[in-house]
């Protein structure tokens, strides 16, 4: 017999960083989960991605038990990664913080592609480059 879901948790984690402390603990602890028991498979199972923020959906079920599904990082904190930027930029019409090639834009839809919901690269393109824009960096499509 299948488990019953109870609910689903949404957060955004830096990999392998994962601790009692919040967002983790009061969002899990609500729920009645073991904190400790999802933080230390958390870090295991993204102790390869450091350095980047993992968005993760965790589903409790009735009897306490949970698993989780890791997704790739945002698309923001991937363009920040790639033109090196701390911040992006805080009026995006009037002042532009960089400039993405397209073969960085190809680079980043590629790691997008998972969690899109499109097939076709040349739209996964246009969704990183839209949000670029929004960040106020310009690219070369």
């Amino acid at each position: 017999m299948a488990k019953k879901l109870l609910t689903q948790i949404k957060l955004q984690i830096p990999a392998g960083q994962a601790n009692p402390a919040p967002p983790v603990g009061p969002a899990l602890g609500q729920h009645g989960l073991n904190i400790q028991d999802f933080c230390l498979q958390f870090n295991n199972a993204s102790a390869d991605r450091r350095g980047d923020i993992v968005p993760v959906v965790i589903s409790v079920y009735e009897d306490r038990t949970f698993d989780f599904i890791m997704k790739t990082p945002p698309t923001s904190s991937l363009i920040k990664k790639v033109l090196n930027l701390k911040k992006a930029s805080s009026n995006p019409l009037l002042n532009k913080v960089g400039k993405l090639s397209r073969a960085q834009l190809e680079e980043i839809a590629e790691k997008k592609m998972p969690d899109l919901n499109t097939n076709d690269m040349e739209a996964a393109i246009k969704i990183v480059a839209g949000t670029a824009r929004q960040m106020g960096i310009e690219s070369e499509l």
